[in-house]
């Protein structure tokens, strides 16, 4: 009895957020009780460590080992990522802030060997979306979907600019593409649920968050939608230490419902920083970091900057998901800007273009829009009536309306 008791207090000491069936993130006496009676089976292979062995913070519930997390050295890219095959680590029970390794070049880790937290009775064929209610201190917590063709949005995203997240300021740096440090991140991307100003589904984030870690998921996870028809379950959650007000990041996962994910399969923490920026987490004020060559001589950041009149954070939904840089351009989150001091990934691995003989055969999308090869691997998930195979000039699909799949690039 002393152990099971033992066993629950480590349990719930070291739980940062719970992640079960898309429910809300733990916060009371009683749902943690809760929880731990539904983890019955961890509680028992916990009561076996022993005292002192494991700091709380850091034991998993179902080994003695640390939670196993990709090295960034060891990331792949999103389209990568995807493949069940490619994982060996063990899936585990919970998320735990403290096994995450510091930032090290790579705005994004795999963790739990890049599996999602759902259990099996969560993939539904079926579209829905729910929003956490706000904390104690008015910040985000989880948010979850059924992401389907019938919750994408249909029209232009409006302004949320009087949405003011927890964390918020304005502040911009010539380093930062777009100037803006901080952008409104969606956690559900617009793109992928059409939601708009929504304060449970937005948070401060920094551009590198927005464009560089989540943006690439978004996309795969919006290409697949469309492409196929199907679903992906669909889970962000923002993750905060302590009492601060800035989330040290998001945990994204994601599966494809009909094929239990062999399409899409993912788990990522996605570092909420931004490289030559110091930011206070407990309050999200920044400073320049003008301890590294690259900005040393950069001017003083403009910490009293104008928030901008026309609608912030506002980008082409058929291209980005998330919040885009405060001075709204069209496409500015698909594309940043070449000046940026930072290093685009991209969201898919690039495939060298092939020669384009005259007459060129493609495959066309009619539903998405867009073209492919006819050797790319995205053809055999369209249904058929939305096939059009077209032999011609490049030029003349594109002056059509179409894009170019970003998996073979045509």
């Amino acid at each position: 009895m002393n152990k099971v008791k033992l066993s629950i207090a480590v349990l719930l000491s070291s739980i940062t957020i719970a992640l079960s069936a898309c429910a809300q993130p733990v916060t009371t006496e009683s749902e943690n009780l809760a929880l731990a009676a539904h983890y019955e089976n961890e509680i028992k292979a916990v009561s076996s460590l022993n005292e002192g062995q494991q700091s709380p913070d850091t034991a998993s519930l179902s080994s003695s080992q640390p939670y196993e997390t990709s090295s960034p050295q060891e990331m792949s890219s999103p389209q990568e990522m995807s493949s069940p095959q490619e994982m060996s680590s063990p899936q585990e029970s919970t998320f735990s802030l403290s096994a995450i390794v510091p930032y090290a070049g790579q705005p994004y880790i795999a963790v739990n060997g890049n599996i999602p937290y759902f259990e099996e009775e969560d993939l539904i064929a079926q579209s829905y979306e729910t929003y956490s209610d706000l904390d104690d201190l008015g910040r985000c917590r989880a948010a979850c979907a059924s992401i389907g063709i019938d919750l994408m949005p249909t029209e232009e995203r409006g302004n949320i600019g009087q949405v003011k997240p927890t964390g918020w300021h304005l502040a911009k740096y010539d380093i930062v593409d777009g100037k803006y440090l901080y952008n409104r991140c969606h956690l559900i991307g617009y793109q992928l649920s059409g939601e708009n100003a929504n304060e449970k589904n937005l948070i401060t984030g920094t551009r590198y968050l927005n464009v560089q870690g989540m943006l690439p998921f978004e996309n795969m996870v919006a290409d697949y939608v469309k492409e196929s028809e199907n679903h992906v379950l669909y889970r962000v959650t923002p993750i905060f230490e302590g009492n601060n007000l800035l989330a040290s990041g998001v945990l994204m996962e994601a599966e494809s419902v009909e094929d239990k994910g062999e399409s899409i399969l993912f788990c990522v923490y996605v570092y909420n920083v931004q490289p030559g920026i110091i930011i206070d987490y407990a309050t999200g004020e920044s400073s320049l970091d003008t301890s590294t060559p690259e900005t040393a001589n950069t001017p003083v950041p403009d910490t009293a900057a104008t928030e901008p009149s026309t609608s912030d954070d506002t980008t082409d939904p058929s291209t980005s998901g998330t919040a885009a840089a405060e001075p709204s351009t069209p496409g500015a989150a698909a594309e940043p800007s070449a000046s940026s001091a930072e290093t685009v990934i991209e969201p898919q691995p690039q495939v060298p273009q092939e020669a384009e003989p005259q007459g060129t055969t493609y495959i066309l999308n009619t539903n998405t829009k867009k073209f492919h090869y006819p050797s790319c691997s995205t053809i055999g998930q369209m249904k058929e009536s939305n096939k059009e195979e077209y032999t011609g000039d490049r030029e003349n699909i594109i002056s059509r309306g179409y894009v170019p799949c970003k998996k073979c690039n045509p």
